[in-house]
């Protein structure tokens, strides 16, 4: 009964509206508030301050500033094997394996669309058919920005609007098509294994979404956008292998799509398994 009522509060709540409340409490600058809620949450969540660059905690101009916080050098480690694929966040696995028959496994008999995951193109979608995926699920007390699992050029990025749904496991058990329904940033790239897209997933009280080149991912209207990068136009972004990609204001979700026969994820990760930012996720098939 008590998942039932969770899940109906799901779809009665203003998504949007909570959001942006929460949101303009965390980038309250009241020393009396901001020092409060930053204690308490690292207090509840046990974060680990150490491996931040600012230990002190009343130090972060306000909560957004401390959940986004950087680490020191060296904190995170990249896995320097030839043909690593890198783990983009910490966290852990919520799924991974192969894009079968246009989707990708979600939990307990749900799955999503990959066409509607990337904003409903289907050019765009199409490179990924038959490919691979993995969804890495970012906790409260983990480093909330997020990575590069390969280098790669930015070719396009589209902003998709949609619900805010919490993102955790009984959500994903109970809500079809999660991680194509709620709000999200799709960023597409070309490295050495062709197309890579690495998708920023929001959810319920995640004020916001940034990424390194465009900063806050805020249109003035929640309608579908995109953004095409090329060197004649923009100038060419290009980012190194395990470089900063982008950040959650109050985190959620990163799913990281390749085509077919292109990497093979590690054999000891499976739903549920402890990932760290930089971390061999998998290899480049030969």
């Amino acid at each position: 009964m008590k998942e039932r009522l969770f899940i109906l509060s799901q779809y009665l709540l203003p998504h949007h509206l909570l959001s942006r409340l929460i949101g303009f409490a965390a980038d309250c600058r009241a020393a009396w508030f901001k020092d409060r809620l930053i204690g308490w949450f690292a207090r509840q969540y046990q974060v680990n301050m150490a491996e931040a660059q600012v230990e002190e905690l009343t130090a972060y101009e306000h909560f957004n500033a401390f959940f986004t916080r950087a680490l020191k050098d060296g904190a995170r480690p990249l896995d320097e094997t030839p043909g690593a694929i890198l783990c983009p966040a910490d966290g852990a696995v919520s799924q991974l394996g192969p894009i079968e028959q246009g989707r990708c496994f979600q939990a307990k008999g749900h799955s999503f669309s990959v066409l509607e995951l990337l904003g409903g193109d289907a050019e765009r979608a199409a490179p990924f058919m038959g490919g691979d995926f993995a969804t890495v699920y970012l906790s409260p007390k983990d480093y909330h920005r997020v990575h590069m699992p390969l280098a790669g050029t930015l070719r396009e990025m589209v902003y998709v609007p949609g619900r805010l749904f919490s993102v955790n496991q009984t959500t994903a058990e109970n809500v079809p098509e999660l991680f194509a329904r709620n709000e999200r940033v799709v960023c597409l790239f070309d490295t050495e294994r062709g197309p890579m897209a690495v998708v920023l997933v929001g959810a319920m009280i995640v004020a916001s979404i940034e990424t390194v080149w465009a900063g806050l991912v805020t249109p003035p209207k929640r309608e579908l956008k995109t953004t095409r990068y090329d060197e004649a136009a923009r100038g060419a972004i290009e980012l190194a292998k395990g470089a900063e990609l982008g950040r959650f204001k109050l985190g959620s979700t990163a799913i990281v799509l390749f085509g077919p026969q292109q990497v093979r994820w590690a054999e000891e990760l499976v739903a549920g398994s402890p990932v760290r930012m930089g971390q061999n996720m998998g290899s480049a098939r030969v």
